[in-house]
């Protein structure tokens, strides 16, 4: 993160980490295709003829808000992570100085032992640079539930009752889950955030209020609180009416 009081500036950066193929960069695209134009930059995408990442993808994100302080802006790059085994070292390199991050995992049952693995090697990254999975917010997404094949809903549930992160199920190639994993996912860093470095004293405004400015200027015309409360598992915060 970066923070700018006297400009009034945070800048956040988000990894979709997860194994090879699992769907972090059409996360991504969808997520550019439900934004509006004026507040999204350039999806940049590096990919191989068989549509795998060879580096990394990055979507920039832009808002602004008026808050007690006055004007804030706020920018948000959100990555992703290569996922081939081969790729250790850029994974490595992509997720350092991540404010949060999002595990992108399979929802089909063969894929099973590939989640588990991009797990640990997400663990033992973030290890290698000085950090643990305790202290970076962290939403897992189970994508492609439109696909044969997957885990129940009944297995992600209680999969989700076993552990603190919240669980978004998503099917992204049709759009569904993308924006409530995204949100879920800035809601986390937010918080974390302000716990660190009180924004809500400094930029005047409170994590609810800006998850509500944020989905607004993004495009999105519901409540910025049912985004966030759309997951399996995990403490849920905040107020129903954001």
């Amino acid at each position: 993160m970066q923070l700018n009081f006297a400009a009034r500036e945070v800048a956040i950066k988000l990894v979709y980490y997860g194994p090879a193929l699992s769907g972090k960069t059409t996360n991504l695209k969808a997520l550019h295709e439900l934004t509006k134009a004026d507040s999204r930059g350039r999806l940049m995408t590096l990919e191989t003829k068989d549509d795998r990442t060879l580096f990394f993808d990055m979507l920039p994100l832009v808002f602004k808000a008026e808050t007690e302080g006055g004007a804030m802006n706020l920018r948000v790059k959100v990555f992703t992570v290569p996922g081939q085994v081969v790729h250790a070292s850029t994974r490595r390199l992509v997720l350092q100085g991540a404010d949060a991050v999002a595990f992108i995992a399979d929802s089909q049952v063969a894929e099973t032992e590939n989640n588990a693995a991009s797990f640990l090697d997400l663990r033992t990254n973030l290890k290698e640079l000085g950090r643990s999975m305790r202290d970076v917010p962290l939403v897992i997404q189970f994508n492609k539930r439109d696909l044969p094949g997957v885990r129940t809903d009944a297995e992600l549930d209680e999969l989700a009752r076993r552990g603190k992160e919240p669980v978004f199920k998503a099917s992204a190639v049709h759009g569904q889950g993308v924006m409530e994993s995204f949100f879920g996912l800035l809601e986390r860093a937010w918080r974390k955030l302000d716990a660190e470095h009180d924004l809500r004293s400094k930029l005047g405004i409170q994590p609810d209020e800006f998850l509500a400015k944020a989905a607004s200027s993004l495009g999105y015309e519901g409540k910025a609180r049912m985004l966030c409360d759309a997951h399996v598992g995990g403490a849920r915060s905040g107020k129903a009416g954001a």
